[in-house]
């Protein structure tokens, strides 16, 4: 499906009912965007975790402006802030009220920063593995460099330096890389994923090239704003995300609530399937909104 905003085609799809039938009653779901990260890939490797929770509420996937099966334009306009606006948009299209908002990666940066700026629009916030600055950068080039195979650092040299430029590229980065953004990485199901994801090299060199919006964004004067009851998750082995990045937004996001997984890294969803999905589904149980 396909929404037409802000200039723009925003792809999106729907996994569950809202409305389910609850014995004399008709009962509805929250409704729960999920937001992929990279940028540079689609919802795709959402879908084969998130799909499990729609017996708890209904999910809502889209890609962001200029990847995966949304519209492509100025790339100029391939940034946090745009994305941000385009998440709005859709919830507003889409009809929906206050959302669950579960955004992983550079997702859960869109996700801080929608629940910051539009509060009444998020009734739950889920981060998954993310930063709220762009001191993530200098720590991951020290953690590649300490624990990569030189393959590897080479490969972050090209994410660094604007290289990724076309999508074998890009394909060749994540294969090299699989190993430390899950520590149960698979290369042949990392293989049939990546046959799936539609990979868009102009977004992920908008962000991450010198230049690139996330060297130099900062959430953190945004993050008090929240009001949304917060669950931040974090993988113990996290190369790119690092865990001390996740206690710092729980500093700053009044009665958030922090679960470091200790035998994750980046790719939460893939080392510790299950612990992941229960500690989600529990948080929208049992945490109300103030």
């Amino acid at each position: 499906m396909r929404a037409r905003i802000r200039g723009t085609e925003i792809y999106f799809d729907v996994d569950g009912a809202g409305l389910v039938p609850d014995g004399p009653r008709m009962r509805e779901k929250p409704t729960a965007f999920v937001i992929h990260g990279g940028p540079g890939g689609d919802h795709s490797d959402m879908k084969l975790g998130f799909a499990r929770l729609t017996d708890r509420m209904q999910v809502v996937y889209f890609d962001h402006r200029g990847q995966g099966r949304s519209a492509r334009g100025d790339v100029a306009r391939y940034t946090l802030d745009e994305n941000v606006e385009d998440m709005e948009a859709l919830r507003d299209h889409l009809g929906l009220g206050p959302i669950v908002s579960i955004g992983t990666s550079y997702g859960g940066m869109v996700a801080m920063a929608h629940a910051a700026r539009y509060p009444a629009s998020v009734s739950h916030l889920i981060l998954v593995v993310t930063a709220a600055h762009a001191g993530f950068n200098a720590r991951a080039r020290q953690i590649v460099a300490e624990r990569g195979t030189p393959e590897q650092v080479a490969a972050c040299d090209d994410l660094w330096a604007g290289r990724l430029d076309t999508v074998a590229r890009l394909r060749r980065y994540y294969e090299i890389m699989g190993p430390m953004y899950s520590r149960r990485h698979d290369p042949a199901a990392a293989a049939i994923g990546l046959d799936r994801r539609i990979l868009s090299p102009d977004a992920i060199n908008m962000a991450f090239a010198p230049g690139g919006f996330l060297q130099t964004f900062d959430l953190r004067p945004e993050l008090p704003r929240i009001t949304a009851p917060t669950l931040i998750l974090a993988g113990r082995h996290d190369w790119i995300c690092h865990p001390d990045f996740s206690e710092e937004i729980h500093r700053l996001i009044p009665g958030s609530d922090l679960r470091v997984f200790e035998d994750s890294s980046h790719s939460i969803r893939v080392d510790e399937t299950q612990a992941f999905l229960d500690a989600i589904a529990g948080f929208i149980v049992y945490k109300a909104r103030p």
